[in-house]
C-alpha cells in the first residue's frame, strides 16, 4: 500500500510536491473559484491548479493568451522552498519544465516589490520511444495531407521541435516525388 500525506483540498498546492516534480497534461482552464484568477484543471485529477500571477506571466510568454490553446500542453510542478508569503518563506508551486518551447524560456520575475529575479523554463523532452515512433510514423508517411496530421499531431503532444527535421526532410521527399510524377505526365 502506497503512504501518502494528503490535505482535503481542491488544489495542488506546495506540499504536494514534497517528493518531487510532477508532469500533468493541461485538460482546461477557466474562472477561476478563490483568490487566484484562474483554475487550470489537469488530466486525470480532480484538484486545479490555481497558479499566482508571476507564473500565469510564464505561461502567456510560454503558450500565449487563448486558453484554448493551452489544452493538451503539459507542465511540470515543483516545490519552490523560497516562496514568500508576506515576510515568511512559505514555499510555494513552481513551473520546472513546459512543452511546446524549443529552447530554455528566460524571464525576470517579481519576487516582491522592486526586486526582480531571472526564471529559467526548461523545454520538457519526451520519452525517446515516443519520439522514435513519430520519426517512423513521418517516414512512413505516403503523402503531404497524412505528413501534415502527423506533424499536427506532434505539435499537440509537444514533440514538434524534436522531430521537426524528419518532417522537413519527408516533406522535401513527397515534393520531389509528386514533381517527377507531373514532370512524367
Amino acid at each position: 500500500m502506497k503512504i501518502t500525506a494528503e490535505p482535503r483540498s481542491d488544489q495542488w498546492n506546495a506540499d504536494d510536491f514534497i517528493g518531487g516534480p510532477r508532469t500533468f497534461t493541461v485538460a482546461g482552464v477557466k474562472v477561476g473559484k478563490a483568490e487566484q484568477k484562474y483554475d487550470i484543471e489537469l488530466v486525470g485529477d480532480p484538484r486545479v491548479w490555481r497558479p499566482p500571477l508571476t507564473v500565469i506571466r510564464i505561461l502567456l510568454a510560454a503558450w500565449g493568451d487563448e486558453s484554448d490553446a493551452w489544452i493538451g500542453k503539459r507542465v511540470t510542478l515543483m516545490r519552490d522552498p523560497n516562496v514568500r508569503f508576506g515576510p515568511d518563506a512559505t514555499g510555494g508551486v513552481r513551473i520546472s519544465h513546459l512543452s511546446h518551447i524549443d529552447k530554455e524560456l528566460r524571464l525576470a520575475s517579481t519576487v516582491k516589490r522592486g526586486k526582480r529575479e531571472a526564471v529559467v523554463i526548461q523545454p520538457l523532452t519526451t520519452d525517446p520511444v515516443v519520439v522514435q515512433k513519430a520519426v517512423a510514423a513521418i517516414r512512413n508517411a505516403a503523402t503531404i495531407p497524412e505528413l501534415d496530421k502527423i506533424g499536427a499531431h506532434a505539435d499537440n503532444v509537444g514533440i514538434s521541435g524534436e522531430v521537426r527535421d524528419a518532417i522537413d526532410t519527408r516533406r522535401a521527399e513527397l515534393e520531389a516525388q509528386d514533381q517527377s510524377v507531373r514532370g512524367d505526365e
